[in-house]
């Protein structure tokens, strides 16, 4: 195996881990909320806990990143990770449980941009795309896990039991990133890095918030993951519960196939690009054939499972291109300020991760249960507060101004 496979191959596992961590609720969210007594609100806001862990952590982390390297950074926070994760399945109410969340988050908060900096040291170009769409890819593995596998152990050891090996599992890929990592390329010395000062590093993260077209990336990556990830990592398993009366082995397998799609969608946007359509193009596409989804479970009254679960699929399908944001925004921010430019730019998609759960909560709580479930008109409400709020983020992505690739 060669260091460069080696390190993908350990990248694909962190960031396929900080996936399988998002999404774990949904598939238990019913039992859960059932033993715990969590209201919609409160189960909207123990997800939500996670990407607000993610979000106070992105600055320090976009530092620790440049200053102490990837390596170092991600190593140090998976043992908080594995804290959260043991302390899940130890919950015995809804405050408990959002402290555990909230660890789970903060120990997952370097996963992701340590793989845009590893990518961007490692390839440049079109080859760092590529990179950056293949890790991607392979970290929707994580989602796949957190469905049929973790609704079979769930049925098998109860959810505490399955939380609790989330655990020992976080454990092994910590060990396996720490053996597998280097910072940089082993057929070329380290690029000198000047050592900075907490004021120096400080003027830099200011200085990237000064960037030309920041904006504009950041107002479509606001909404452009957070809107599929709701639906995928908690809303999804209480609609097909309550609307269409799945038990866990059925929604396991609808988010199984939730989650086979957005590979398949990170696949397809770097051929896409290359061949057909600017990278600009592709996303305002992909945009607007996913708020169409959401719009087409919003107003479809009585939908059927079949057309529910082929909304959901191809709602995760269509929302592949945020990594083509990311490589937008890569190309707004100089080298020796990577990992702040990353984790600037992750802010917003952790923002819009951590609100757009409690958002839809706060809309499926409004309406009353019936039998011990939310009516169907609660998440349709749900899911057209998505789909506005994703028609929000096009806008600002064609109406702001473009900055100038670097």
């Amino acid at each position: 195996m060669t260091a460069a496979v080696a390190m993908m191959a350990a990248i694909a596992a962190m960031t396929g881990l900080s996936q399988f961590h998002r999404a774990a609720l949904g598939v238990v969210a019913p039992d859960l909320s059932a033993d715990l007594a969590l209201s919609p609100a409160v189960l909207g806001a123990a997800n939500g806990m996670f990407f607000a862990a993610l979000l106070v952590a992105q600055v320090p982390v976009g530092i620790a990143l440049d200053r102490a390297g990837p390596r170092r950074t991600v190593g140090a926070l998976t043992g908080i990770a594995v804290l959260g994760a043991a302390c899940q399945a130890f919950a015995t109410d809804g405050t408990t449980l959002l402290a555990a969340r909230f660890l789970v988050g903060l120990g997952s908060a370097a996963s992701f941009m340590a793989a845009v900096v590893l990518c961007a040291r490692w390839y440049s170009g079109a080859a760092m795309t590529l990179a950056l769409s293949r890790v991607f890819a392979l970290s929707q593995l994580g989602i796949l896990l957190a469905g049929a596998p973790l609704a079979a152990l769930a049925g098998l050891v109860g959810w505490r039991g399955a939380l609790g090996a989330s655990a020992l599992l976080t454990a092994a890929c910590g060990m396996v990133w720490w053996r597998l990592v280097r910072d940089d390329p082993p057929d070329r010395p380290p690029p000198p890095r000047k050592a900075e000062t907490l004021r120096e590093a400080l003027v830099g993260q200011v200085s990237i918030w000064r960037l030309p077209g920041l904006p504009r990336v950041l107002s479509m990556h606001l909404v452009a993951y957070a809107a599929a990830a709701t639906v995928l990592g908690l809303w999804a398993g209480p609609y097909l519960a309550d609307v269409h009366g799945l038990d866990a082995a059925g929604r396991g397998w609808v988010l199984a196939a939730m989650g086979v799609a957005m590979p398949a969608g990170l696949l397809a946007v770097g051929p896409l690009e290359r061949r057909f359509a600017p990278r600009r193009r592709i996303v305002t596409a992909g945009a607007l054939l996913s708020a169409a989804m959401l719009g087409g479970l919003a107003a479809w009254p009585g939908a059927p499972l079949g057309g529910a679960v082929l909304l959901l699929v191809l709602l995760v399908l269509f929302s592949a291109y945020p990594v083509l944001v990311v490589a937008e925004a890569r190309s707004l921010f100089p080298d020796h300020l990577v990992g702040r430019g990353a984790t600037t730019v992750n802010l917003a998609q952790v923002l819009g991760s951590a609100l757009l759960p409690m958002l839809v909560g706060a809309v499926v709580g409004l309406f009353p249960e019936v039998g011990a479930a939310r009516p169907e008109a609660a998440y349709r409400a749900g899911f057209g507060v998505l789909g506005m709020a994703l028609l929000a983020g096009v806008v600002g992505w064609l109406a702001l101004p473009r900055g100038a690739a670097r």
